[in-house]
């Protein structure tokens, strides 16, 4: 299929749209859990019941894609809890960052970490209003971000993959690369950007501390070329390599977000499915057979930085 590389902002500044994992033991948080006192807030007794609420409180078309997201169950499984001080990489428009930031509480932080200034030009279809607007990233995306705080929702913070603050150091809970990693891996050989967001990534983290990965996954027969990033694409087990060269252990893995019914050829792009649909645009009969498809295949695993 063709690709449109113009119909790759959206997705970009989405992340993509997609995320997931189940369940497994959630790390110690940094914080008590927030006890609001409302309805649905997450207690002792009713651990689940605040992000129940969070997830419940958002309006039909987000809950559309719920159903090839689970973040229930991503955030179950990476072990996110209210109170923690958590990482966002590439948090876009938001999609899960409006669900985080309520649910880690006012009691917790969120950190949004995007990519480089000097990464965004290198895509070649930004032009350069976009591109000068990431100069102000950290300060803007907070700003914007307020919205999403409600009465009692976490504190927002932000910074650059290579540029992170020596304050930051060890004061993570968790750091979540949520259809994150592609476009790292495809310019890594151009400026180091993956090697310096696993870096950061390690150092932000708590001794003990998580990184969860929800990546589209490549089939282990697929060309390594192909399977670079620049389709959308990332093999299981360079992930695996690449994160345990950094030191990182991996502890545990999902196959919530596993789509089996997701096999692309090499001329395929993962933007050729729902929610992007770049090669359908006009094509109805196309787009019903995405549609038949679902979202992207995903690996889900989650790391921890040793203690």
């Amino acid at each position: 299929m063709k690709r449109i590389p113009a119909l790759l902002l959206p997705l970009l500044l989405l992340g993509c749209g997609e995320s997931a994992p189940p369940e497994s033991p959630p790390p110690e948080a940094a914080a008590p859990p927030s006890q609001s006192g409302k309805p649905g807030a997450e207690t002792a007794e009713n651990p689940s019941g605040r992000l129940e609420a969070v997830l419940a409180a958002k309006p039909e078309g987000y809950k559309a894609r719920y159903r090839y997201r689970h973040p229930k169950e991503t955030l179950q499984f990476f072990g996110i809890r209210p109170g923690m001080t958590v990482v966002e990489a590439l948090p876009g428009r938001g999609w899960y960052s409006q669900l985080l930031i309520p649910y880690l509480g006012d009691g917790g932080r969120l950190i949004g970490a995007n990519y480089a200034q000097d990464m965004w030009p290198r895509f070649g279809f930004f032009d350069q209003a976009f591109i000068d607007s990431m100069k102000t990233w950290t300060t803007d995306w907070p700003e914007e971000a307020k919205a999403w705080r409600g009465s009692d929702g976490a504190v927002v913070e932000a910074f650059e993959f290579g540029s992170m603050p020596a304050a930051l150091e060890g004061q993570a809970d968790a750091v979540l690369m949520i259809r994150a990693v592609h476009n790292l891996a495809r310019f890594e050989d151009e400026g180091g950007y993956l090697t310096a967001a696993i870096n950061d990534s390690f150092r932000v983290l708590r001794p003990g501390g998580t990184l969860g990965i929800v990546q589209h996954e490549a089939r282990p027969d697929m060309p390594d070329e192909w399977a670079s990033g620049r389709n959308g694409y990332l093999k299981k087990q360079f992930v695996i390599d690449r994160l345990s060269a950094a030191g990182f252990e991996l502890v545990g893995e999902s196959d919530v977000n596993q789509n089996p019914n997701d096999r692309p050829t090499t001329d395929d792009v993962v933007w050729r499915l729902p929610p992007s649909y770049q090669t359908s645009q006009d094509d109805p009969a196309l787009r019903a057979q995405m549609d038949a498809i679902g979202e992207s295949n995903r690996m889900t695993l989650k790391f921890r930085k040793p203690r």
